[in-house]
């Protein structure tokens, strides 16, 4: 499966259609698809934004993922003004209903740092969702 978006800002399909798991993990599976979401729960940003919160992820990837967000509806990407004028990342409407599965793993990885005696780090702020 490719993992680009396709041109036009098309739906990717499905892998196993039909199958609701399936669909859910093709838009927020990946490394780092629901730490994106959980950033812009708290607020839009720019590419520069997300690349110096999410130094390890090489900008290439960020790109990806977020191609790939946009894609699936559930994250907008507007642009400020002619180059090099910033582009603006935010959830869409749709994009904030991802927010309470977001919230749940969120809360479990609290729990498994915890259990697992790590130390939580800066992710420990909720969602503002159920």
């Amino acid at each position: 499966m490719n993992k680009k978006a396709p041109a036009g800002n098309l739906a990717r399909p499905n892998p196993l259609p039909g199958c609701p798991m399936a669909a859910a993990f093709a838009a927020i599976g990946g490394k780092w698809k629901l730490t994106l979401v959980y950033w812009l729960a708290h607020g839009e940003s720019h590419f520069a934004g997300l690349r110096r919160r999410a130094e390890p992820i090489t900008p290439k990837v960020l790109a990806e993922q977020l191609r790939e967000l946009e894609a699936d509806g559930l994250v907008e990407r507007v642009e400020t003004g002619p180059v090099p004028a910033p582009v603006i990342y935010r959830l869409t409407p749709y994009g904030t209903t991802v927010l309470p599965v977001v919230e749940s793993v969120r809360v479990w990885g609290e729990t498994h740092l915890r259990r697992t005696d790590r130390e939580v780090m800066s992710c420990a702020r909720p969602t503002g969702q159920p």
